[in-house]
């Protein structure tokens, strides 16, 4: 099945089969991370912690992908979409929820490519694989670099975010209403527009049976 990488536009029902099979795959790594922490094999734990962080990651920019038409805009948001920094970016968000986030504006940072932890947080599966040297000629191994503490929270980080959304929408049929409502506000200056567009979909989804009674107003506390 192999062959050359499609870069092109998505149809809802492709996003929608793209995002299901990367959720399934995140917690499928996020399992074997388990395993392997259970058995003490701690900085491999990490590694594949890390890489199920990724592959949720993906079901973001996927849905983005779906509003984008710009040639240039969706040539950089498949970029993203194959890039470890930009899919790792939310790992921070469980920090960020302990530290008493709730709302949506309070989360932005964790997907501002601006931010450092991207990068941060591929530096650490890198030690987790690999030796390596630094500085003036100390040697890294993956075993001095990782403690079982820090295996701890990035292997609860990784059930966090592979555990199913309640109030996401990633089927097709939610997903024609995500591009209804969000693509003409898409890029908008003012967030106002765009959160208002977001609680339009999901109170039409809801309306529409895609989701469950309640949601909508879940995801307009949570916007607002």
């Amino acid at each position: 099945m192999r062959g050359h990488q499609f870069k092109g536009q998505l149809t809802p029902k492709q996003a929608s089969e793209g995002i299901k099979l990367a959720n399934e795959n995140a917690r499928d790594l996020y399992e074997d991370a388990q395993i392997l922490y259970k058995n003490d094999r701690i900085e491999r734990s990490v590694s594949l912690s890390i890489l199920a962080i990724e592959e949720a990651g993906k079901s973001r920019i996927l849905k983005e992908i779906l509003l984008t038409e710009d040639s240039k805009e969706l040539k950089k948001s498949w970029q993203d979409y194959r890039n470890h920094k930009e899919k790792n970016l939310s790992w921070i968000v469980p920090s960020l929820f302990v530290g008493g986030a709730r709302k949506l504006d309070e989360f932005k940072t964790a997907f501002e490519s601006s931010e450092s932890h991207g990068q941060d947080i591929d530096n650490i599966k890198q030690l987790s694989f690999y030796t390596d040297i630094f500085g003036k000629g100390t040697w890294s191994h993956p075993k001095k670099a990782i403690d079982k503490k820090f295996a701890r929270m990035i292997l609860e980080f990784a059930n966090i975010l592979t555990k199913k959304n309640s109030i996401s929408i990633e089927s097709e049929k939610g997903l024609e209403l995500w591009v209804k409502h969000m693509k003409p506000v898409w890029k908008e200056q003012k967030m106002s527009e765009m959160k208002k567009a977001l609680i339009e979909c999901y109170k039409e989804a809801e309306a529409k049976g895609i989701i469950d009674k309640g949601k909508a107003n879940e995801m307009r506390d949570f916007t607002f």
